[in-house]
């Protein structure tokens, strides 16, 4: 097995919290800056961790403190045989900005959450509104034409059983290293550019990542649906706060018919790009310029 190295630069943090052993990185510039610090998450997929977002994480600590979490099971943080839930994920959210004011004071931050970790950090901001000034989701989960406005119930798509079938101790590793072997990141990553065009040093962190000791256990709750809440547009209706959502028009993800749900409202700005799913990898020009004009807007009074 190949150690793990650093998804991003700056210096590796880890926190013992009630969630877990949790790992975030954090760089900024030689200057100090008056810019909110700026929070950064991967999204959850089989090989979810910082480089997913390390394009935006590297721009901008030259103008900005960075953070970058690694949410529970994923990354440098703690990969048990455990529970992996909404509750989990939220909580590692809450427990990182709770960090982040310990260094910078009470002052709201700046969040940005990239695909199925949309839902846990807009829960998030739900929880302690207080603590964020805006909030950016990049092809976020939860609008697609099957996520139905009028499902409001609580709970999640989990199916245990799936999940018992995943987690057999006869196959449960060996099939997960099928899933992960190199051919296989590259076919989903395919997809989820929508293009062969994919970033390569992904790829490489992607097979690097999923071979580390107990890295099916979060991912096996992902694919048996325990992480998609049934409630979630219910809880991005409730945000007030400036929020940012942009998405790609390539891959399998482009389903986004429930964005009505929320586009007419002020507060909501949504950026389409001629993208697949990571917009942040394939425009990161045009990409950095409307997320930029956005944050210039939320400085400005109501």
């Amino acid at each position: 097995m190949v150690e793990l190295p650093a998804p991003v630069s700056g210096q590796r943090h880890e926190i013992g919290s009630p969630v877990g052993r949790l790992t975030y990185y954090a760089a900024g510039p030689a200057t100090e800056s008056n810019a909110p610090p700026l929070l950064l998450l991967h999204s959850i997929n089989a090989a979810g961790s910082a480089y997913e977002i390390k394009p935006l994480y590297e721009h901008y600590r030259q103008s900005r403190t960075v953070y970058a979490l690694e949410l529970p099971g994923f990354g440098h943080s703690e990969r048990g045989k455990r529970d992996y839930s909404v509750r989990v994920m939220t909580d590692a959210i809450l427990v990182c900005v709770k960090e982040i004011q310990y260094v910078h004071g009470r002052g709201p931050i700046d969040a940005l959450a990239v695909s199925l970790s949309s839902e846990f950090l807009a829960r998030a901001v739900t929880e302690l509104p207080l603590a964020f000034r805006t909030l950016a989701l990049v092809s976020p989960t939860g609008f697609r034409s099957r996520d139905q406005t009028a499902e409001q119930r609580d709970g999640t798509r989990g199916m245990p059983g799936l999940h018992a079938f995943f987690e057999f101790p006869l196959w449960s590793e060996a099939f997960f290293r099928l899933l992960t072997s190199r051919a296989s990141i590259r076919f989903f990553l395919r997809k989820t550019w929508g293009s062969p065009d994919i970033d390569e040093g992904l790829a490489e962190y992607d097979y690097l990542t999923t071979h580390q000791p107990g890295a099916q256990h979060a991912p096996y709750y992902f694919v048996s649906g325990f992480l998609f809440s049934r409630d979630i547009l219910r809880i991005y209706q409730l945000l007030t706060l400036p929020v940012w959502m942009s998405h790609g028009v390539r891959g399998d993800f482009v389903d986004y018919s429930n964005k009505t749900a929320v586009e007419g409202r002020a507060n909501w700005t949504i950026e389409v790009f001629q993208t697949g799913a990571m917009p942040h990898f394939e425009a990161g020009d045009a990409f950095v310029r409307s997320y930029d004009a956005f944050l210039a807007r939320a400085k400005l009074p109501a």
